[in-house]
């Protein structure tokens, strides 16, 4: 029966009864596998959720509600990735374990995913902290992995690993592939069919896609790149980036703007095709800043351009910031919103 530890238990007969309610259009369980080009068509539109939602340290202080799942369903999504901060929680003091209250929260929105019809992408986002110190990071990373495998080992197909977003900075691409190749180890140890997504080192760059070392007998991957070309737009006001905080009023649009996304866009399609590969855009916006109408007019293409290729895509992000879901105002922002779903 049910693999998954004693406290979270009700969420693996909440994915048993789930699939149940999904019927066919829901393959039973991870052991099915799932071709991992019809993963991506299943796929489809996404968005990222919950990476700074208060939630992870107190779930009554959640800006995210449960009835937010239905309304993304019901706007067109076909996805959530979930943004996970996890690593921070485990230290060898505690045996890197983590904690069955940050555990019961992340049961919590993969059932509410589940039971309204969206597929979930489990994304370890605690990329700078692994950029700045990989050796030191590395058995939280590891352990991390052991424990989430294990934990959602009789999650259905529906439910996707993603082993680490944006590799950067001392976490080189050598190191990275090492990285990888050790967590996917520990994943197919028990979860021998999951669909994981994998992306190229440098932040996910899609110039970076050749640095990229995949095992040729794991099929069940997913390649993501991430895109916010040209940066001096997408980030225009964005405190966090010093080289383009101070901007202001930049727009997109022109001819040759259009032809710079289908060019980067064209590499990667090459590539994979070249290495049978599926391509998840698993980021990609402008910052809230920006004019208005470049935004929705440069999400909108980026979508389509990603769409006319196959590729599934998750935009960044619904709360936060780069937002298309006012949730202080309770309404989406109508511009991003039918810019993504038309």
């Amino acid at each position: 029966m049910l693999s998954l530890k004693n406290h979270a238990q009700w969420v693996g007969w909440a994915f048993l009864l789930t699939v149940l309610l999904m019927g066919c259009t829901r393959p039973a369980g991870a052991a099915e596998a799932v071709d991992p080009f019809e993963q991506v068509k299943r796929l489809g539109r996404g968005v990222n959720i919950l990476g700074y939602d208060p939630m992870w340290d107190n779930f009554e202080n959640g800006r995210f509600k449960e009835r937010h799942f239905k309304l993304i369903h019901d706007a067109g999504f076909q996805t959530v990735r979930i943004n996970l901060h996890a690593l921070q929680r485990l230290s060898a003091a505690n045996g890197y374990k983590l904690d069955d209250t940050w555990l019961k929260t992340l049961d919590w929105a993969v059932k509410e995913a589940l039971e309204n019809h969206l597929l979930v992408i489990l994304d370890l986002h605690n990329y700078t902290d692994i950029a700045k110190d990989p050796e030191g990071y590395k058995p939280r990373f590891l352990a991390y992995w052991k424990q989430i495998a294990a934990h959602f080992q009789d999650a259905p197909n529906t439910v996707l690993f993603e082993i680490l977003n944006e590799p950067n900075g001392k976490l080189t691409p050598p190191l990275w592939n090492r990285f990888l190749s050790e967590a996917l180890a520990i994943i197919r140890a028990t979860n021998s069919t999951r669909t994981v997504v994998i992306g190229p080192p440098f932040w996910n760059g899609i110039d970076h896609l050749d640095d990229l070392v995949l095992p040729e007998n794991d099929r069940n991957i997913i390649v993501t790149v991430h895109y916010y070309e040209p940066m001096k737009f997408t980030h225009q006001g964005a405190s966090f980036e010093k080289e383009t905080a101070h901007l202001s009023g930049v727009t997109w649009g022109s001819v040759e703007e259009k032809k710079r996304v289908g060019r980067d866009f064209a590499r990667v399609q090459d590539w994979s095709l070249q290495h049978h590969r599926p391509i998840l855009l698993g980021e990609f916006g402008a910052y809230d800043k920006g004019p208005m109408e470049s935004r929705a007019l440069y999400t909108a293409y980026v979508a389509r351009t990603a769409e006319s290729l196959g590729w599934a895509w998750t935009y960044w992000q619904f709360d936060s910031d780069f937002i298309v879901f006012d949730i202080d105002k309770d309404q989406w922002i109508e511009p991003i919103r039918k810019s993504l779903i038309p």
